[in-house]
């Protein structure tokens, strides 16, 4: 599903990304967790095509990402509020990327009413503009925007920040839920071991660009992960 092969992101010189061969297969709930700076984001947009790698190459469904959109209609992301157009509200937004992806009114309303658990009351008919709501609100947006497509990969960076426990516990249910039911490939960073733990079957660390874990998660999986990160 996913490939990667000798990719390398460097700023000015310096090396923030370097991982030699990593595949991730379809169906994997893939986590990324490391220390601020450790590459995660960067790696996540290389995948997306959002910043072009400094070596190597990221391949989709065996084609590669850069400068090529046949594989974007089958992912689905959100990596921060960059992605939304804040000045629309909740429902314009959705209507908007709605049709994006070729989805009918009828659509986007079966979609929406799919949400309401997660959207929990606070997102539609507030009348507000998206950039008037509270962080964890535009994040449950962007998360729901995400979706909207069905795509067969969900690609999420730090999905539980700014989010209320409820929301949280909320959200952990939900992807669960759409891996069981559908199969889908999420590839999801976060700081919060537990939330990671408890929502992606396979987990890697990141530190300073690097790969230094390659984990199965099992019952011992947090711990070490504590174990690692409190050295």
């Amino acid at each position: 599903m996913i490939q990667v092969t000798d990719l390398q992101k460097a700023y000015n010189g310096v090396t923030v990304l370097n991982i030699p061969a990593l595949t991730i297969s379809k169906g994997e709930s893939f986590g990324l967790v490391g220390n601020n700076g450790a590459g995660k984001t960067t790696f996540f947009r290389l995948i997306l095509d959002l910043i072009e790698p400094t070596t190597g190459e990221v391949k989709i469904d065996d084609q590669c990402v850069m400068r090529n959109d046949a594989w974007k209609t089958s992912t689905g992301s959100f990596l921060d509020e960059g992605f939304l157009i804040d000045f629309l509200t909740p429902e314009e937004y959705f209507g908007f990327v709605g049709k994006l992806h070729h989805k009918s009114e009828g659509d986007i309303a079966v979609f929406l009413d799919a949400m309401k658990d997660f959207f929990n009351d606070e997102i539609l008919g507030s009348k507000k503009l998206i950039r008037d709501l509270s962080k964890g609100n535009q994040k449950k947006i962007g998360i729901a925007a995400a979706l909207i497509g069905d795509p067969n990969i969900l690609i999420l960076d730090e999905p539980f920040t700014a989010l209320d426990p409820s929301s949280q516990i909320r959200l952990k249910r939900f992807l669960t839920d759409l891996q069981t039911r559908f199969n889908m490939t999420m590839l999801i960073s976060s700081h919060d071991l537990n939330h990671i733990t408890e929502v992606c079957k396979r987990i890697v660390v990141l530190e300073k660009g690097k790969m230094v874990k390659d984990l199965n998660t099992d019952s011992d999986t947090l711990k070490e992960l504590e174990a690692y990160f409190a050295v």
